[in-house]
């Protein structure tokens, strides 16, 4: 006899599936084309390629037939970056690595695979030719290393007029003493946050986005959007800020010569509207001429230090000694180490405020990330050395000009004291070089000195002019900067559509993808801030915006630290997990210690844009750290748990539920997230036996529950059969504690129609989960659970999700003032009584009244009644309503026997008197589904039990909501299958109401002690 063998393949989504005769051979489940591991996502038809033997960029692709293959020849291949990255080189065939199963099919499985397929430059798949192979890649955009791109970037935009203007002032109030500790404090901060931001960085390919990429990428789009967004906005108003500064000091120069517009706002807000203009014209002609603009301030910077250096060499004239510069002096340099306190800000941490801001540029040049040459270098050596020149720079400062020049001074040239009456009452150190400023000092109307002069630096420079020219390139190098920096990190994060209404900025355009729109939208706000023309009221919120970002990047690599997460491989070793987590307490102290109500404010959109990210759950997936971290946390808690036993107090029912797939069976999956959501485990079982095409929807699986919102997992097996399947699941589900028990299916409501053994294979499924002291719950409903498919039970029928998404189950809807009938007739452990409770405990059932119903005779029903009630009590279940049925044991009506045996007969085994008995009873034990009158007649009281419970049912509950009935238990050996299945039949039919039957595995779930 000549077996046909029906071969079927399923080409979707990348998979490929073999159906041989009636078993499943899980060795044709292959992957077709190429996944990426750090995305998930499958990547384009048109790069699938299945047995090759390339190896060189210029090798010519040879398709490897299993006919010329000696056993020398291996389709291994060996590493090659092409495996494991995600993008294509342009002109060049980008190469897959073959799949497992191309290594150990047999040959003759695959006798023609496809051809290897090259990809062009447009990402369109075509086939290799000369011309193509000799078409130009496009142009390289503009790339900048370390020096350039990010040690110069961060110097500059650390340098501002704080350096100029304030710092001497600063070293006044604080001493030098004081002065170096508030430096390095700040150093000391941006210092270990720029270890921190060389971890991130260097813990993978860095693209654009700066320290909105790095945090996202790290914590997750909740915490990292929230700070891109306000990052670049903080950026944008930093804009703002400096060129106010450059403007108020342009105005300054202006007044000293006389030259005035209309008054000192309006010249600041005009000359700043004009200089942002000139800025964003810069910027926006390409990262070339900013970078060559950089270059330029960058030199003007160092010609003003040069030229302050030189002044303070330079033996002092009596006009700059009038001012209070006598050179290098020790008394000076002494009496100027401690501090002298003066005003409202007179305090270490009033000065500490107001230096910080200058520290506040070290993620300048990781912001322009996406145009680094090698970000995973220049970041980490560029930021570092730039924290290291700017924090000696400042300290030289300090230290020269605290040398040099006094607290006070007049700048009176007839203030010596060969004019002055009185030697002995001189006041100060200008005493001791000919020069008495006591009247000033003892009146407080010096105009001059460290305390007083905001322009000492420029008094003290070999040419004045110079310094001026420095404040400009500080003040306008760092807001071109910052105008740099706030596009391209908004431009990334609207390319992540984290938030709506953005995206129409993320749009690139040129070769550098310049983010012209976003140029325009940091230009818009920037204006707005520049018409405030007041430094004081802008600088402190952006102060405190950049400290939390600096906070959220330490506990970034703190949080990637301490996941122990395997993909956590920074290249650079040099950071300290408890020292960014030091560090980012330090900014969160800092940020109240400067301005308690920015902070609020900063914490606040925090906490509104994570609020809203929460709630919208975005789909990416960028393997952040908390990923790692909840992922550390579930598995401790798993072990954990192994490591308690189980207390009855602690009982939750861990459903198993056999959907299919779960779209199929809406009112089953409803039911059972109705006592377990936000309480226990619920685990959507589907068995794939001989229709396949569920598999290829397994995510579409999970998206439905997603959308229905069930919390609850799925999973699917492969089996030969419905019942070895169910029975992997029982016995492979769940992980430690976390494992099922309980196990709820829907009723087979077509077993007359199917075949016996389907029938058998349906009560096997229950015996199989009572011996593996699962409890048992069948639901039954008055309309068919698989609405996916009319006539069978366990079909895997390709469906539409979405068109069931919005079909309403009657367990989704409200379900009144109706009532919950507990028909508790056999003592199972009180799963019957819990699961009524649970249900209860839900909005939609909460007006539901619970009526417990019990056997009992006629003599004893108030006893009974009263002993139930008690019990019932004592479980704290809040069940009031007990009804003993004292009519349980009557017969039940001739016309529904009439029914039953009608229902058997089709399913009894003929036997012969004439011929021997031995022959039935081996055919019964063949085929078990078999019913002889001798089971019959055995199982007779209880099969008129059954009988005579349905009209009860029918006479008490008809009106109800639900039936919860304890299910009968039919012994093995005893009760043939399909007679245990008519019973289920019977107990259940011609009900209005759904049922549900309940079986525990007789072990307590419910508990009246305390311990």
């Amino acid at each position: 006899m000549q077996i046909h063998t029906k071969i079927e393949y399923l080409f979707a989504f990348g998979m490929e599936v073999q159906v041989i005769g009636d078993s499943i051979h899980l060795s044709t489940y292959r992957s077709r084309i190429p996944q990426s591991v750090t995305n998930g996502k499958t990547t384009p038809a048109e790069y699938e390629s299945d047995f090759y033997h390339l190896y060189g960029d210029t090798s010519p692709v040879v398709s490897c037939a299993p006919d010329i293959q000696s056993h020398y020849e291996t389709l291994d291949a060996p590493p090659n970056s092409d495996f494991y990255a995600n993008t294509e080189v342009c002109g060049r065939r980008k190469r897959f690595r073959p799949s497992l199963y191309q290594l150990y099919a047999k040959p003759e499985d695959d006798p023609q695979p496809p051809m290897y397929q090259e990809t062009t430059p447009d990402g369109m798949e075509g086939e290799s030719s000369e011309d193509e192979e000799q078409k130009e890649p496009l142009p390289e955009p503009t790339r900048f290393g370390w020096v350039h791109g990010v040690m110069i970037r961060c110097m500059l935009n650390i340098w501002g007029v704080i350096l100029y203007l304030r710092l001497p002032w600063i070293t006044a109030q604080a001493g030098i003493g004081l002065t170096w500790v508030i430096i390095l404090l700040s150093s000391c901060i941006t210092g270990i946050t720029g270890l921190s931001t060389s971890a991130i960085a260097t813990n993978g390919k860095v693209k654009g986005g700066g320290t909105y990429f790095l945090i996202s990428r790290s914590l997750g789009p909740e915490l990292g959007g929230s700070i891109g967004l306000i990052f670049a906005f903080a950026n944008a108003v930093a804009v703002a800020m400096h060129t106010v500064g450059f403007a108020e000091t342009v105005v300054d120069v202006m007044h000293e010569n006389g030259a005035v517009m209309v008054n000192r706002i309006n010249d600041i807000r005009i000359i700043g509207v004009i200089t942002v203009t000139c800025l964003l014209g810069v910027s926006m002609a390409g990262m070339a001429w900013e970078s060559k603009a950089q270059v330029l301030f960058f030199l003007v910077i160092m010609v003003s230090f040069t030229s302050y250096i030189v002044g303070t060499i330079i033996p002092a004239s009596p006009q700059k000694q009038a001012k209070g510069f006598f050179s290098y002096k020790a008394d000076i340099f002494a009496k100027n180490f401690v501090p002298d306190w003066r005003g409202q800000e007179g305090s270490f941490f009033g000065m500490f405020s107001i230096f910080f801001p200058s520290a506040t540029g070290i993620l300048a040049g990781a912001n322009i990330s996406g145009d680094l040459k090698d970000p995973t270098v220049a970041i980490p050596r560029g930021t570092l050395m730039a924290i290291f020149w700017t924090t000696l720079s400042y300290l030289i400062i300090s230290a020269t000009i605290g040398s040099c020049v006094v607290r006070d001074a007049s700048g009176l040239l007839n203030d010596t004291l060969f004019s002055s009456s009185s030697n002995k009452n001189c006041v100060g150190t200008a005493c001791q070089y000919g020069w008495d400023f006591t009247d000033c000092i003892n009146n407080n109307t010096c105009i001059f000195g460290i305390s007083n002069y905001y322009q000492s630096m420029s008094m003290v420079s070999a040419f004045a002019p110079l310094i001026t020219a420095g404040i400009f390139g500080a003040t306008l190098s760092s807001a071109l900067a910052c105008l740099v920096s706030a596009p391209k990190v908004f431009q990334c994060l609207c390319k992540d559509k984290l938030y709506p209404l953005i995206g129409f900025f993320g749009k690139g355009y040129g070769k550098n993808d310049e983010a012209l729109r976003s140029y325009l939208l940091a230009f818009v706000i920037a204006v707005c801030f520049i018409l405030i023309a007041e430094l004081n009221t802008i600088a402190p919120i952006i102060s405190n915006f950049f400290l939390c970002s600096y906070c959220l990047i330490n506990f970034s690599c703190f949080h990637a630290s301490i996941t122990n997460s395997p993909g956590w491989r920074p290249s650079f070793r040099f950071y300290n997990k408890w020292l960014s987590l030091l560090c980012a307490v330090c900014c969160l102290v800092i940020m109240f210690l400067l301005t308690w109500w920015a902070a609020l404010i900063a914490f606040g959109v925090v906490l509104l844009l994570l609020g809203y990210t929460l709630y919208k759950r975005p789909a990416v997936n960028w393997g952040s750290s908390v990923q790692a971290s909840s992922y550390n946390i579930a598995l401790n808690q798993c072990i954990s748990l192994n490591q308690v036993e189980d207390h009855v107090k602690n009982y939750r029912p861990q459903c198993l539920v056999l959907t299919g797939p779960p779209s199929s069976r809406p009112a089953l999956v409803d039911l059972v997230s109705c006592f377990t959501k936000n309480l226990s485990l619920m685990m959507c079982g589907h068995v794939v036996t001989n229709d396949l095409s569920a598999l290829v929807q397994s995510e579409s699986h999970i998206s439905w529950l997603k959308q229905r919102k069930v919390k609850s997992f799925y999973k699917h097996v492969v089996a030969a059969d419905l019942r070895s399947g169910v029975n992997m699941l029982l016995q492979g589900s769940g992980l430690g504690r976390m494992r099922p028990n309980v196990l709820l299916m829907g009723f087979k409501t077509d077993w007359h129609n199917a075949s016996p053994q389907a029938a058998h294979s349906y009560i096997g499924i229950l015996q199989d989960a009572f011996d593996l002291q699962y409890g048992v719950c069948v639901l039954r409903t008055r309309e068919r659970l698989d609405v996916s498919h009319p006539y069978q039970s366990y079909a895997a029928v390709p469906i539409d999700p979405e068109a069931q998404l919005s079909q309403t189950t009657l367990f989704q809807k409200k379900q009144g003032k109706k009532t919950i009938d507990v028909y508790w007739l056999s003592d199972d452990g009180g799963l019957t009584l819990l699961l009524p409770y649970l249900l209860t405990r839900r909005k939609r059932w909460a007006k539901c009244k619970v009526r417990v119903f019990v056997g009992g005779d006629n003599s004893k029903n108030n006893e009974r009644r009263q002993e139930v009630m008690t019990l019932i009590k004592k479980f704290r279940l809040g069940f009031h309503d007990v009804e003993v049925l004292p009519d349980l044991f009557h017969k039940p009506q001739p016309g529904n026997i009439h029914q039953f045996e009608n229902m058997m007969s089709s399913f009894k085994l003929d036997t012969n008197p004439k011929t021997e008995s031995d022959s039935g009873s081996s055919r019964a034990q063949e085929e078990p589904w078999w019913i002889t009158d001798q089971d019959l007649e055995r199982n007779r009281a209880k099969s008129f039990r059954q009988i005579r419970l349905n009209e009860i049912l029918q006479d008490y509950s008809r009106e109800a909501a639900l039936i919860v009935i304890t299910m009968p238990v039919g012994r093995r050996g005893v009760c043939p299958s399909i007679l245990y299945l008519a019973w289920l039949e019977l107990l259940s039919r011609d009900l209005s109401s759904p049922v549900l039957l309940v079986r525990g595995n007789q072990e307590n779930v419910l508990t009246f002690y305390c311990q």
